[in-house]
């Protein structure tokens, strides 16, 4: 995820806890929506496009961090 901000998203995940928990829970979804779309795992479609909502909200919320922490840091 943000694979362009790699710098500032590892400083952020040491830095603020907020922003750690809000990473690892997209990357953790990431996972699961591949396994269901690779047949690996189960779910209904309302499912997985609950879960995939919820990944983007995660995404956008990380990618406002990294703006933030980008305005406040690189003046």
């Amino acid at each position: 995820m943000l694979h362009e901000y790699r710098d500032i998203v590892s400083k952020l995940k040491t830095e603020n806890a907020h922003f750690a928990k809000v990473f690892e829970r997209h990357n953790e979804l990431d996972k699961l929506i591949a396994e269901v779309e690779e047949g690996r795992e189960h779910m209904s479609d309302f499912e997985l496009d609950k879960l995939k909502k919820e990944k983007l909200l995660l995404k956008d919320e990380a990618y406002a961090a990294i703006l933030e922490y980008k305005k406040k840091n690189e003046k």
